[in-house]
């Protein structure tokens, strides 16, 4: 067993989706690998006012999916964070002191962007370190 210091850390934003659990295994892996803490951000659109049972409940079901996804055999240290906000500043912002940021991301949006809608090229543009951005090779690939 080892200690993790606080600085080091891998960001995987969350929300349930096929790619963005891609992006958590990925992420696990890495954490492992650096000796890191797992960071696990669901980002929440915000709203004028925040339901604190709605949080709670999103927290649950983000609990739920890392359990899910992730064997115990790997004796990983994982924090949970539900944030509002938009994912394109908040997963950013989350990374702020991280060692590297991991993203799922749609093969084809409907606007023709081959990583998937605006997220990823505004995480891209915002985030100051290291970037992975995965997706499920089980989802629809392109031909």
């Amino acid at each position: 067993m080892w200690i993790t210091p606080e600085h080091r850390s891998v960001v995987v934003g969350v929300d349930g989706s096929p790619n963005s659990m891609a992006a958590l295994r990925r992420a696990a892996r890495e954490a492992v690998e650096r000796r890191a803490r797992l960071d696990v951000v669901r980002v929440l659109e915000p709203s004028a006012a925040p339901r604190p049972m709605g949080t709670a409940r999103e927290w649950l079901r983000l609990r739920r999916l890392v359990a899910d996804a992730i064997p115990r055999v790997q004796h990983l240290t994982t924090r949970l964070r539900v944030v509002r906000g938009t994912p394109s500043e908040a997963l950013p912002r989350a990374a702020e002191h991280a060692e590297l940021l991991v993203i799922g991301a749609r093969f084809h949006s409907e606007r023709g962007n081959p990583l998937g809608g605006d997220t990823v090229p505004a995480v891209r543009e915002r985030t100051r370190c290291p970037l992975v951005i995965c997706a499920d090779q089980t989802t629809d690939a392109p031909s």
